[in-house]
């Protein structure tokens, strides 16, 4: 995405799984690659990890 994600969209390079299609590319964006999976982050599930990721997003929107 040329211009960046918009907080709450998928990004276009998730494929069905929801697994990146770029991951492990150099074409994958830096922000990606830096983010490293931990406890703090994913939780214990999904949902954890999904809100951990929007606040991510709100907070750093420009």
């Amino acid at each position: 995405m040329p211009d960046g994600k918009p907080a709450g969209v998928p990004c276009v390079q998730l494929d069905a799984d929801l697994r990146c299609r770029l991951f492990g590319s150099p074409e994958r964006p830096a922000v990606c690659a830096g983010l490293q999976p931990g406890l703090e982050m994913c939780g214990t599930d999904r949902v954890h990890a999904m809100t951990w990721l929007t606040r991510l997003e709100q907070a750093t929107r420009p």
